[in-house]
């Protein structure tokens, strides 16, 4: 059998289901890989190995009822899945990356990690973020910064950017993440990886949580779009009480992959939204151009598209994550643990009056419209997922200036926000590389869709992965080749 660690979530499930591998061999081999690999990338904040061995032996037992009854197992039984460190999971710490929060630990599993548990996925640790899960790079102060696995000079990017790292380092197949300013997509882009953001209400925040001012959604980071979809099965769970309900696929998410997508109408945006002056990388131009091209290739029609509003519009998204910074319970002596940016970014949410956010959220909703009127004659939008190439590590943080720290931010992702904002799909997919001083880098591209479109993007994900495979291309952290 090809090595536990190459193969994806539902490659190593299938296995599982054959009895090939046991789900605690699956686990032993995958806590010896983070065992070697992590002090590298900085994936993990905590490992919680006689959880995942307690999860492995139940999975085993469910195995073997399954078998007895003849009837099917866990969709994912066995395979290793870590969560992020802004959710829940009963009995373990949950720092949300902060010093504030040194010995938090969670009361109950989110509504997300009991899906993934009746999955069958086996809940090795909880990944790196930074604190409240707040900037594009992950780089808390209570833990070692995530890297890309790719260059361990550069970021693995944020929010989730442990989670990319530990899936892109072949430490686990799939990890949870969560997405509310493009926290799942840049990390995939910075280390070559699968990362959806689903629409808004598509992943319930229940039943613990709540939609706030719905910017943010859960989600995974994978390295194949089968993976993407099949998880959006397991986690697209309506829970009482959800604010957002869509319907649901024709059949399911992963059958969307094996369908044509028929002939879709793309456009390209190539222009920075929130930051029109930022000048974008040439190697993230030109993986949009070749993207563009080849969908031409495969049949679509694919033309410019113009930018959705005014940059000035974006003022709405800024003044919303403001005050959500202000989410998080620190308690009045724990203030001066926080880091400056985020000091900074509660500072001026206090100063936002409950009038302004009342505004916010208005214009936020009248920009969503705004954007629908003037792509409605798209199917699918293709941009790049960021500007630039994957950060050097400290390289946007900035203690001295977090104004300067948060503008770094916006040059660094002037796309990915848009599709918070309107809370429509989005997915980055790894289709294109360059080489920077004879080191190869990954470039993600970003296909934008309509409210409660992931069949469309799942379905072309799916064409253009068959017509340019990635999964040949291999970090080269685990040949020794790469160094701290």
């Amino acid at each position: 059998m090809t090595q536990i660690h190459e193969l994806t979530a539902l490659e190593l499930a299938a296995a599982v289901r054959r009895r090939e591998v046991s789900p605690v061999e699956v686990l032993d081999h995958t806590l010896q890989r983070l065992a070697r690999l992590d002090p590298a990338v900085g994936a993990f904040v905590t490992v919680t190995p006689e959880l995942a061995r307690e999860q492995a032996a139940a999975v085993e037992d469910e195995l073997v009822r399954a078998a007895a009854d003849d009837v099917d197992p866990p969709p994912f039984a066995g395979v290793p899945c870590p969560i992020k460190d802004l959710a829940m999971v009963a009995g373990v710490p949950a720092r949300a990356g902060s010093a504030a929060f040194a010995d938090a630990v969670a009361p109950v599993d989110d509504g997300v990690v009991t899906l993934l548990r009746q999955a069958g996925t086996l809940m090795i640790g909880k990944t790196n973020t930074p604190e409240f899960g707040l900037p594009p790079y992950t780089e808390p102060d209570i833990a070692p910064p995530a890297r890309t696995p790719w260059d361990l000079s550069r970021s693995a990017g944020g929010s989730s950017g442990g989670a990319a790292a530990a899936v892109a380092a072949g430490i686990v197949p799939v990890a949870h993440g969560s997405d509310g300013g493009g926290s799942i997509r840049i990390p995939a882009s910075a280390c070559g990886l699968v990362g959806l953001k689903a629409t808004r209400g598509r992943i319930s925040p229940g039943p613990y949580g709540t939609d706030g001012a719905g910017l943010a959604t859960h989600g995974v980071l994978t390295r194949d779009v089968r993976d993407t979809a099949a998880l959006l099965d397991v986690l697209s769970h309506p829970w009482p009480g959800d604010m957002h309900v869509l319907p649901g696929p024709r059949t399911s998410f992963l059958d969307a992959c094996d369908r044509s997508p028929g002939r879709l109408r793309i456009g390209i945006l190539t222009e920075p939204v929130i930051a029109p002056e930022v000048a974008v990388d040439d190697a993230c131009l030109t993986a949009v151009a070749h993207t563009g091209a080849l969908l031409e290739r495969l049949g679509h029609e694919v033309e410019r598209a113009p930018v959705p509003f005014e940059a000035e519009r974006w003022g709405s998204f800024e003044a919303i994550w403001s005050v959500l910074s202000l989410a998080p319970p620190v308690p009045p002596e724990g203030e001066q643990l926080l880091l400056p940016l985020t000091r900074w970014l509660r500072d001026k949410g206090r100063k936002i009056s409950g009038h302004e956010y009342a505004s916010a959220i208005s214009l936020a909703q009248s920009t969503t419209r705004e954007a629908a009127a003037t792509w409605a004659t798209y199917d699918v939008i293709l941009s790049p997922t960021l500007a630039q190439l994957p950060a050097p590590v400290g390289a946007m943080r900035n203690d001295d200036d977090p104004a300067a720290d948060f503008a770094a931010q916006m040059a660094f992702t002037p796309w990915t926000s848009v599709w918070n904002l309107t809370g429509w799909p989005s997915i980055s997919l790894p289709l294109e590389e360059t080489t920077v001083g004879g080191v190869t880098l990954p470039v993600g591209v970003m296909l934008g869709g309509r409210h409660g479109a992931e069949e469309t993007l799942l379905s072309v994900a799916a064409q253009l992965e068959q017509a340019r495979p990635w999964r040949g291309r291999r970090p080269p952290l685990d040949d020794g080749t790469a160094q701290p």
